[in-house]
C-alpha cells in the first residue's frame, strides 16, 4: 500500500503520477536512435527529467545510464573528458544550461562526432532551461542537422488533471478540490504534486486504504501552511535579487520589474530584450542593468543566494527560474506588501524617464558623465546619445518634443555659456522653459554662464557646477542631490499607488 509521499512526490522523480507530455513518442524514438544525441529544454518543474528516466527505463537502458549534474564540480570534470573516453553509455547531463561556453562547445563537437558515426554504444541527452538547444547551434551550426530537440512547454490543463486522477487511484481517494489544484498549478506538474500531497496530509491521508477517502480540503485551506513553507526558503533570495547590488530607494527597481515580469511569464522565463521592449518606460532602468552588465554582476556576486534559483544567459538575455515553487510563492503573495517589504515606496512610475538632459555639443563629456552616474542609480534617464538608434526612424522634433514637455519628471538643462548658442537646445528649451517654477526643471548652471538665461537663479532653485573645478566630484554630489529629490517623489506617490496583487 503506497504512502502519500511516495504517491505525490514533492521531489523526484514521480512513480505513480508520472504523465507523458505532448511529443512523448517522438523524443521515445530519438532517444533509441544509436548515435542520435537528444536535447529536452524548458522550463523547470515540467517533466523534462521524468520524462528521459521513464523513456529510459521503458528502452532497459536505466540501469546503464550515467546521471552527471552540473552542479556538481566533480561532474562537471567529468563532462569535460566525455570525448576522451570512448564508449560512454547513456550519458544524461542535467542542467547542461550551466556549463561555460568553452565545455558547451566541446560537448557540441562531440556530439557531431557521435552523430556521424552512428555510434550505438555512446549517446548524449542533454536536459536544460529554455533556448538550450540554440545555444548548441551557436557553437556549430551544422550540428541542428545531428540532434534531436524538444521543448517541454507548460503543461496543458488536462494532464495536470491527469496526474491528480493517477494520484487519487494509487491512495484510493477523492480529491474534491482537483479543479482549482489544476487552475493554480499553471501547468507544474511539481506544483500540482506539492499541493496535492499538503491537501492528502491535512486531510489525514498518509497512505493508500481499503475504503475510498474523500479529500475535502481545500487549496485555500493548505495555502497559508504551504506559503510559510515557501517563504522560509525563497524570501531572502527574492529580496537579495530585487534590491540588486545595493537598496537604491530613488532608482525605478529594475530588478523588482524582472522578478515581477518572471512571475507573469507563462513558461517561468524571460527573455529580458523583449520584455524591454514590451515595457519600454522601463528601457532606461532595466535596460540599463541588463545592457551594462550590472545584472551578470549581481548575479556572478550573489551567486551562494541566487544560484540555486535564477539562471540568467547573457548570450541570449533570458532570466528563468530554477524552481517553479518560487513563482507559485511569489504568484500568491500580496505583491505591494513585497515592493515594500524589499524597501520600495512604490513600483509604479508615472512618467516615462526620470531625467531628460539637455545640453550644448561641447558639453557632452559632462552629460556622459551625469548620465553614467545616475543609471548606475537605476535611474531613468534620457540622454541622446544612448537612444541614437531610435531616434534614427524619427522625425527627430516629433521625437524629443514631447520628452522635454512632459515624459520626464524632470529637465536637467547643462546651463554653460555655449547652451544659448546651439540650434538643438534652443528648440529643447522651447519645450520645457514653461516648467520653471512647476517642479520640473532642476537646472545646472555653469559659473562660466551669465546670469539671466531662462530664469533669475535667486527665483528658483538650481544647482551649480564649476567646469573647472573637481569635475567629477561635483557631478557625483548633484547626482546625490538629484536622487534626493527623487526618493521623496517616490515616497509621496506611493500612497496613491493601487493594490497589486500578483
Amino acid at each position: 500500500m503506497p504512502a502519500v509521499e511516495e504517491v505525490f512526490k514533492v521531489s523526484g522523480v514521480p512513480t505513480y503520477t508520472f504523465v507523458q507530455p505532448p511529443r512523448y513518442a517522438q523524443m521515445k524514438v530519438a532517444i533509441r536512435t544509436p548515435g542520435r544525441c537528444v536535447v529536452v529544454e524548458g522550463p523547470s518543474g515540467i517533466g523534462k527529467t521524468s520524462s528521459v528516466t521513464q523513456i529510459l527505463d521503458e528502452l532497459k537502458l536505466a540501469d546503464s545510464v550515467t546521471l552527471l549534474r552540473t552542479r556538481e564540480p566533480k561532474d562537471v570534470a567529468y563532462i569535460e573528458a566525455l570525448p576522451e573516453l570512448g564508449d560512454i553509455g547513456v550519458v544524461i547531463v542535467d542542467d547542461f544550461h550551466r556549463l561555460d561556453d568553452k565545455v558547451k562547445a566541446r560537448i557540441t563537437d562531440f556530439m557531431k562526432l557521435l552523430a556521424d558515426r552512428g555510434d550505438p554504444k555512446s549517446k548524449l541527452i542533454l536536459i536544460g532551461i529554455n533556448k538550450a538547444g540554440d545555444r548548441l547551434v551557436q557553437y556549430g551550426s551544422d550540428v541542428g542537422l545531428r540532434i534531436d530537440v524538444f521543448k517541454l512547454e507548460q503543461n496543458p490543463p488536462e494532464l495536470v488533471e491527469q496526474l491528480i486522477e493517477l494520484g487519487e487511484k494509487a491512495l484510493n481517494v477523492k480529491v474534491e478540490d482537483k479543479a482549482k489544484i489544476v487552475e493554480v498549478s499553471h501547468g507544474s506538474f511539481q506544483i500540482a504534486q506539492l499541493l496535492c500531497h499538503q491537501i492528502c496530509v491535512e486531510s489525514g491521508v498518509t497512505e493508500s486504504g481499503d475504503q475510498e477517502v474523500n479529500v475535502d480540503k481545500s487549496v485555500e485551506f493548505v495555502l497559508d501552511d504551504v506559503l510559510t513553507s515557501l517563504r522560509r526558503i525563497h524570501y531572502k533570495a527574492c529580496v537579495e535579487f530585487a534590491q540588486g547590488s545595493k537598496l537604491r530607494r530613488e532608482g525605478r527597481a529594475p530588478y523588482l520589474h524582472i522578478l515581477r515580469w518572471l512571475v507573469d511569464s507563462d513558461d517561468w522565463a524571460v527573455d529580458l530584450r523583449r520584455a524591454i521592449k514590451d515595457h519600454p518606460e522601463h528601457r532606461g532602468s532595466v535596460g540599463q542593468v541588463v545592457s551594462k552588465g550590472y545584472l551578470e554582476t549581481l548575479m556572478r556576486d550573489k551567486a551562494a543566494i541566487l544560484d540555486e534559483l535564477f539562471h540568467y544567459q547573457p548570450e541570449t538575455s533570458v532570466f528563468t527560474v530554477e524552481d517553479p515553487k518560487l513563482v507559485f510563492y511569489l504568484r500568491s503573495i500580496s505583491w505591494k506588501s513585497f515592493v515594500k517589504e524589499v524597501g520600495f515606496s512604490t513600483s509604479e512610475f508615472p512618467s516615462k524617464y526620470d531625467i531628460a538632459l539637455s545640453f550644448a555639443g561641447p558639453d557632452r563629456a559632462y552629460a556622459k558623465q551625469l548620465f553614467d552616474i545616475l543609471s548606475e542609480h537605476e535611474i531613468s534617464v534620457f540622454y541622446d546619445e544612448n537612444e541614437q538608434h531610435r531616434i534614427l526612424t524619427e522625425k527627430v522634433e516629433d521625437y524629443l518634443a514631447p520628452i522635454y514637455r512632459s515624459e520626464a519628471a524632470y529637465v536637467v538643462p547643462l546651463l554653460s555659456p555655449e547652451y544659448p548658442k546651439r540650434i538643438w537646445t534652443k528648440f529643447e528649451s522651447e519645450q520645457f522653459k514653461g516648467r520653471f517654477g512647476s517642479n520640473g526643471v532642476i537646472a545646472l548652471r555653469f559659473r562660466t554662464a551669465a546670469d539671466g538665461y531662462f530664469s533669475d537663479p535667486m527665483e528658483y532653485g538650481s544647482l551649480s557646477f564649476d567646469p573647472d573645478g573637481d569635475v567629477t566630484g561635483q557631478l557625483t554630489m548633484i547626482a546625490e542631490t538629484i536622487c534626493e529629490r527623487l526618493k521623496e517623489d517616490r515616497l509621496q506617490g506611493s500612497d496613491k499607488e493601487p493594490q497589486l496583487d500578483v
